[in-house]
């Protein structure tokens, strides 16, 4: 039986990935130690997702509880399993550019080293496995705030005659711009993704997303802001929408078509590649638009402020060009808009958000 190693198993894209690959006939090794507990409270604990996985996917799927910056934990995975690894999906992460700043030396260590730990261990005792590396659109900085944004009634937005209207694509530079902390670490771990493909001719991808999104997500203020909307929309929390008037502009996509762009890669992979990967024109939002859809959808309203003060390097708009992809996998495309999106977010977890304000 093939093995694909996911890391980060408990995480949003992680789970997403484990249950899907499970059902394409692999077993499935989850790397996991519920850091993110750490990063965001005990509320985000990947524990019971973890717990849901060990018992919907059963001898398919085993979760080992290790972090990503124990070189040699992580090598004797990938020695124990040489013979039968096909794929690593890796998702593990330090996610949000707010969190790095507190604590920049393990979000670099997370981020940048952990990858380096999994890349050398691939490349040691499975060079031809795939290598999937979930990096972020935050590499490109704070570049895109640069472009001749409009202000529209409820977001910014490009010229419609604008080369980069349907999408930014690879072509938009790194440099010479604010990136966060957190932007620098997964930029230097998407540099050793692409350098381990092309130096050592290993079958890697960069996929740099947008907004990655489910019912999953265990959304909280410094990260996951669909899922986070919507649960404050429902519980009636209190909710801040960080500079640009509201305004600003996220692509949205759904995990699922996230880990079927994974698997379309895998059948057909080349060394080195990157691509952006996001809801496109097909699927975005501003903040005053997802608002809008949230209190809709609920049939309430949400308690939010707008603070003037926008977060370091955060984008004013991002919509990714998702042409190059497709033209490399003609089979793949998006099936999740937004309103399908926040629909899904919110049916599958209103019940359990509602009963926890009852338990409050």
């Amino acid at each position: 039986m093939p093995i694909a190693i996911v890391s980060g198993s408990g995480g949003l894209i992680g789970a997403e990935a484990a249950r899907y690959f499970c059902k394409q006939g692999f077993d499935v090794i989850g790397l996991d130690n519920d850091m993110r507990a750490y990063f965001f409270g005990p509320d985000s604990t990947t524990g019971p997702t973890t717990a849901r996985l060990e018992a919907e996917l059963g001898s398919s799927f085993q979760s080992l509880a290790i972090d990503i910056r124990d070189e040699d934990a992580v090598r004797k995975v990938f020695s124990d399993n040489r013979s039968e690894i096909e794929l690593i999906v890796h998702t593990a992460a330090q996610p949000s550019h707010d969190w790095a700043a507190s604590e920049p030396q393990i979000d670099f260590t997370v981020n940048a080293n952990g990858t380096l730990n999994l890349l050398q261990a691939a490349r040691d005792f499975t060079p031809g496995a795939t290598f999937v590396f979930t990096s972020t659109n935050k590499v490109y900085g704070d570049r895109p705030n640069f472009l001749p944004l409009e202000q529209q009634e409820t977001r910014w937005e490009l010229p419609t005659d604008h080369e980069w209207y349907g999408g930014i694509d690879l072509t938009m530079p790194i440099d010479l711009c604010t990136h966060s902390l957190f932007g620098v670490s997964k930029a230097a771990a998407d540099l050793l993704v692409q350098e381990y493909g092309r130096y050592f001719e290993m079958p890697t991808v960069c996929f740099r997303g947008g907004c990655l999104t489910g019912p999953q997500h265990a959304g909280a203020q410094l990260h996951g802001f669909l899922a986070y909307l919507m649960k404050c929309t429902v519980s009636g929390d209190p909710y801040t929408v960080f500079g640009y008037k509201g305004k600003q502009v996220r692509d949205n996509i759904h995990a699922h078509d996230v880990v079927r762009a994974f698997h379309s890669f895998h059948r057909s992979p080349t060394a080195g590649a990157v691509y952006n990967l996001g809801g496109g024109r097909d699927s975005n939002v501003s903040m005053l638009e997802a608002i809008a859809l949230c209190e809709e959808i609920t049939g309430r309203s949400l308690n939010y402020t707008l603070s003037d003060q926008a977060r370091i390097g955060d984008h004013m708009w991002w919509i990714s060009d998702l042409d190059a992809f497709k033209a490399d996998y003609p089979e793949w495309e998006l099936t999740f808009g937004i309103n399908e999106v926040l629909r899904d977010i919110h049916d599958s977890n209103a019940e359990k958000w509602l009963a926890e304000v009852e338990a409050r």
